[in-house]
């Protein structure tokens, strides 16, 4: 496997530790593939609010960076690995938890969301690093179109599985199938993860001075900023849609059919936007992808029909991959060229963390606002046309970065190459990265 891997990229670099963080991440996106979108349309069907749905997602959206932040010191002082599998034993609580309740889920929203918020924490803060860690500036292009490649394989697989699963059987016992399987990828991926080495971390966990460094790095600064837009529209618009395609159809089959065509052309592009999206075309990848987003929202907004939601999912499977596989390399190059990047790249992923969830907060604040004053049918269109245009601010602040300038020496804050041949931070004092 890692041939090929290494044919397909053109890549020697990609060894074994990059193949098997491929392997844990498709466990992975296959589990929440399954479920995720299924656990809002099961509590929905107890509670039938759509505010209880937003506290429940607020519960995910602030536990995941106070578990973030906690995380990356125990990075520090422990293991990646382990944080790695601190992730997925939340996540499996998460459904164990849903599981048992039965039911009674819509009672433990909060708990519920709080243990999914500390499972992300964990998982994503792991991951995260590893990824910074395992990859060089050379094969990570690669590796984030793949990760999207795989993502998009098990969206293709999970949704309409699930939605077949469901349909088919009476009663909740669907869902608790599903769940099930779920809790036994997981499972699976801390089994996995125990043939990644040992990555002990060293120094002390400067979390407050890495949030400071924005004022001395423009470049850091114009990724935190782009982080917090990128959350304004998550927050809200994925548990949303998801929701109103149930409500349009009354089917978990068709939300199923929505992922399945959703991933099938995300799986296309994410390959498409691997190999033709080079560093000097990223900026303008990112504002169309940015800008298609935002029209596909409007689109749906003020006209739920099926035939729109199936146009909105192919639009937005063109726009994301165009979108995050140059704006990702765009973050790990940034961090990768910042101060003190080896010995501080946990806390600058923390960092960034706090800032996307910050947008998700204040994301489903606003949608908790705007339907308690206006009521579901006038409120919830006025807020996703707000935060729908999320996505769309990020080109203007990573278009003050110079990605790419084949002409010139790289210089730190005016223009870098991510396609140096030697790892970035050899400028800054012994980085691995």
């Amino acid at each position: 496997m890692i041939r090929f891997l290494q044919r397909i990229s053109g890549h020697e670099k990609v060894n074994k530790e990059i193949v098997f963080l491929l392997l844990i991440s498709g466990l992975y996106s296959l589990s929440i593939a399954l479920s995720n979108t299924f656990v809002n349309i099961f509590l929905w069907k107890h509670s039938g609010d759509f505010k209880d749905i937003a506290f429940y997602n607020l519960a995910v959206v602030v536990m995941q960076p106070l578990t973030f932040i906690l995380a990356g010191k125990w990075a520090k002082k422990i293991d990646r690995i382990i944080v790695l599998r601190l992730g997925v034993i939340f996540l499996s609580l998460f459904y164990l938890t849903v599981l048992l309740s039965g039911e009674h889920a819509s009672s433990f929203l909060l708990l519920l969301g709080g243990f999914l918020g500390i499972g992300y924490g964990f998982y994503w803060l792991a991951f995260n690093v590893l990824t910074f860690e395992i990859t060089e500036p050379e094969t990570r292009d690669f590796f984030n179109g793949f990760f999207g490649v795989l993502t998009s394989l098990t969206g293709m697989i999970g949704p309409i599985l699930a939605g077949w699963i469901i349909s088919s059987l009476k009663g909740l016992s669907g869902y608790t199938v599903i769940f099930s399987i779920s809790l036994g990828l997981f499972f699976g991926a801390v089994l996995l993860s125990m043939l990644l080495k040992r990555r002990p971390a060293h120094g002390t966990y400067s979390f407050w001075r890495i949030m400071k460094e924005q004022k001395n790095n423009q470049n850091w600064q114009n990724v935190l900023h782009a982080s917090f837009f990128q959350g304004l529209r998550e927050g809200s618009v994925l548990f949303v849609i998801s929701i109103w395609v149930y409500i349009t159809t009354n089917s978990e089959m068709a939300l199923g059919a929505f992922g399945f065509v959703n991933s099938t052309v995300a799986f296309v592009f994410y390959f498409l936007a691997t190999k033709f999206i080079k560093p000097e075309h990223r900026l303008k990848a990112i504002l169309l992808g940015g800008v298609m987003l935002y029209l596909a929202t409007i689109l749906i907004i003020f006209d739920l029909t099926f035939q729109r939601f199936m146009i909105y999912a192919v639009l937005i499977a063109i726009a994301y991959p165009t979108l995050l596989v140059p704006y990702m390399s765009i973050i790990y190059d940034v961090i990768g060229k910042s101060w003190k990047a080896a010995e501080m790249r946990i806390e600058y992923i923390v960092v960034r963390e706090v800032y996307l969830n910050a947008g998700r907060i204040t994301s489903i604040l606003l949608f908790i606002t705007f339907v308690s004053i206006f009521n579901e049918e006038r409120g919830i269109p006025m807020v996703l046309a707000i935060v729908g245009a999320g996505y769309s601010v990020i080109y203007f602040f990573v278009r003050n970065i110079q990605i790419y300038d084949p002409g010139r020496q790289s210089r730190f804050n005016k223009t870098y190459s991510p396609l140096s041949k030697r790892r970035l931070a050899d400028e800054d004092g012994g980085s691995t990265v």
